[in-house]
């Protein structure tokens, strides 16, 4: 690991770096085990790249724990899941706390059992004063239910008159998203091989690197998420402006 920290540009990192945790089931059947052994092994995956992305300075790490689309999984699966949420969270409050990380969520909270939603906030409370790093967990999350909803409340703040829709442009509408306090993603990482979005964060990484790899969840570790970060540090991020212009920035 030593020797990939050394590749990596501190000053170049990214700040927000978002994953699809892809892989678990396929995981757990190639160890002949069923789809929960691998979300369970799954979850030292979290720990460690939480652990490697708070020592390297990355500010924020969102990770997609469960769609609204995963309430349609086998409804053994789903409780396994929720059950493995408050064991989580639980679990690994006292390592966040430890070093110094912030947990918070996105999502429909409302709609998760009730204690696996006391068990996430209580776990957002007893971390909310940490500074090091924001772990964001998108929970029954859907990026089209998010626009939807954020679509909604603008119409309702325009309704009111305390928006004039003539003042609705890409700030604004960020600013009514569940993640309005959280830079977007400039990095997209999603595991096991499949090369997808997904319907996660769909409006927040418009200009995100994306960095597929065939490593199934549970085997990505902290060593994958330094060759993650160093591919990005290799790409040049253009943001439609053409390479002589950047590098004539650059020269300023």
């Amino acid at each position: 690991m030593d020797t990939l920290r050394q590749q990596i540009d501190f000053n170049r990192l990214p700040s927000h770096i978002a994953v699809i945790m892809d892989g678990n089931g396929r995981w757990a059947k190639t160890h002949g085990k069923p789809r929960v052994f691998g979300h369970k092994n799954g979850v030292d995956a979290v720990r460690e790249v939480t652990e490697v992305c708070a020592e390297i300075g990355v500010k924020y790490l969102t990770l997609y724990a469960f769609s609204t689309e995963n309430w349609s999984r086998p409804v053994s699966e789903v409780g396994a899941l929720m059950a493995l949420l408050v064991e989580a969270v639980r679990n690994e409050l006292k390592t966040l706390n430890k070093n110094n990380i912030r947990l918070q969520a996105i999502g429909d909270l409302s709609k998760l059992p009730a204690a696996s939603r006391k068990a996430l906030l209580e776990g957002i409370e007893a971390t909310k004063n940490n500074t090091r790093m924001t772990l964001v967990l998108a929970l029954n999350y859907s990026s089209r239910w998010e626009i939807v909803q954020a679509s909604r409340l603008i119409a309702e703040d325009v309704k009111k008159g305390v928006l004039d829709p003539a003042d609705i442009d890409e700030h604004l509408f960020s600013s009514y998203l569940s993640t309005k306090d959280i830079p977007d993603p400039e990095l997209l990482i999603r595991t096991s091989g499949e090369q997808r979005i997904s319907n996660y964060l769909l409006w927040q990484i418009a200009y995100a690197e994306l960095y597929f790899t065939e490593v199934f969840w549970p085997d990505f570790k902290k060593n994958n998420l330094l060759e993650a970060v160093i591919d990005y540090q290799k790409r040049e991020r253009r943001f439609g402006k053409t390479s002589e212009q950047l590098e004539s920035a650059s020269k300023l």
